[in-house]
């Protein structure tokens, strides 16, 4: 079952990096086909050839927005459902699906990073001082840049080897995930400015998902609170503490 699940998953979070790949080939290498290139001139097209033109894939008047605006939205898409796993765990007793997280997490790094990756190698061309000045200036620049910084240790240290080097350290470490996802959903919202139905669902489900996590703590603060713990586990103190936390 798991292992059907982390094949959806891939083909899943897949889709959008094929399906602009895609459209960028199209678009740049158009054939008779494609039509007219948002990149450049193609082969002007016609009858049942132009009626294909409306389903192939491509990037628009803009494909420099298009890209950003795919790539961001997939890295938001993934950062939810990664955060999903464990209430869902928790909800239904399928311990084994905390293995899509790792994954998942790693998808929505990739997205991110590319999405990063389009805006300073095709929006600002590599030019270090228009960047710094976008991310000083432009709030929401600086928001979503700030939660990238926070997912590359996340990415980084996602293996089992770190795993054991850090400890309980990496627990921590990790929830910084709930930081970058805010910061995303607040990026995303202050982007889009006019219509704002979509931050705010995206808001909704993160404020679900945090709320979640918040019952889980206090139902496990509970069941190691001293009024809970029987006789044998009294430390030799007097003082009511769990001998295995």
């Amino acid at each position: 079952m798991v292992f059907r699940l982390k094949v959806v998953l891939w083909l899943g979070a897949l889709a959008p990096a094929v399906w602009l790949g895609t459209a960028f080939y199209l678009d740049m290498f158009g054939t008779s086909a494609v039509g007219v290139s948002a990149f450049g001139p193609g082969l002007d097209v016609t009858g049942a050839a132009g009626a294909k033109l409306l389903t192939t894939p491509t990037l628009g008047a803009n494909p420099i927005e298009k890209l950003t605006h795919v790539t961001g939205m997939t890295t938001l898409v993934l950062l939810l459902i990664t955060l999903s796993v464990t209430p869902i765990r928790r909800l239904t007793g399928w311990n084994r699906v905390i293995k899509l997280r790792r994954p998942l997490g790693l998808f929505a790094f990739f997205y991110a990073f590319s999405h990063f990756s389009i805006w300073a190698g095709l929006d600002q061309t590599l030019v270090w001082s228009w960047m710094l000045e976008d991310i000083v200036e432009r709030p929401y620049i600086t928001l979503g840049f700030v939660g990238l910084v926070i997912l590359i240790p996340l990415a980084i240290t996602s293996t089992t080897g770190w795993i054991r080097r850090l400890g309980k350290r990496w627990t921590l470490l990790h929830r910084g995930i709930y930081v970058a996802a805010t910061l995303g959903v607040i990026h995303f919202y202050w982007l889009v400015k006019a219509d704002v139905r979509l931050p705010i669902l995206f808001a909704v489900i993160l404020g679900l998902l945090m709320s979640a996590r918040v019952v889980f703590s206090l139902q496990k603060r509970r069941k190691i609170s001293p009024s809970k713990i029987s006789p044998s586990k009294i430390s030799p103190k007097g003082d009511a503490r769990p001998l295995n936390p």
